[in-house]
């Protein structure tokens, strides 16, 4: 049987305290993001493909950085690796506005039209080199990115935080760690978090 999106919710809501990312995990259809032929899994706990070689996270590890995030709902948000674009989505349910950058372009606009029929509208998309960042709109309140860094978190990122912003990344460094960053009086203080698995950024 076909995992349910109420099935995914309970399994979140024993790890994830934040209501109200569990809200807005609970109220963007995953499936509307993932191809066809993966679609009746669009509502397990596990990462799926999306093509270019790339996948859509799997919904703890998304709310999981959402939490680390606590976004009260005014803030600008960068969202490295667009993907399928359903990190974006829920980062649009919890923010002001998002900027999401993509280096593939068929994944961009393939996001766009899922992201149009949702209705999400606070989404900008851009195609570019996630590890640049997208400085014509900085500084960020957060900054969200969905590849995994070889060795640290690329420096124009960090650079692209407004005082008090943070940041979450997943870091290659031997294994995968979760990085949480927060820039606090000019200087960025950076803290390892749980093991995870991403794609590499490119």
């Amino acid at each position: 049987m076909a995992a349910t999106a109420e099935g995914l919710m309970r399994t979140l809501a024993r790890h994830i305290h934040d209501e109200r990312v569990l809200e807005a995990v609970r109220a963007v259809p995953r499936d509307a993001f993932v191809p066809l032929g993966v679609r009746a899994d669009a509502w397990e706990n596990v990462p799926l493909p999306i093509g270019s070689d790339q996948t859509i996270s799997q919904p703890l590890v998304v709310a999981r950085m959402l939490e680390l995030l606590a976004l009260s709902g005014g803030e600008r948000v960068l969202d490295v690796g667009t993907g399928s674009g359903y990190h974006a989505a829920l980062l649009a349910r919890l923010s002001a506005h998002v900027w999401s950058i993509e280096v593939h372009r068929e994944l961009s606009e393939r996001a766009a039209d899922v992201l149009r029929e949702v209705g999400v509208d606070n989404v900008t998309l851009v195609v570019g080199d996630g590890s640049a960042g997208w400085p014509e709109a900085a500084p960020y309140g957060a900054v969200n990115v969905g590849a995994a860094a070889e060795g640290d978190v690329p420096p124009a990122l960090l650079a692209q935080l407004a005082p008090g912003g943070r940041l979450v990344a997943p870091v290659e460094r031997g294994d995968q760690h979760l990085v949480f960053a927060r820039r606090t009086n000019g200087d960025v203080q950076t803290t390892r978090i749980e093991r995870v698995r991403f794609v590499p950024l490119t």
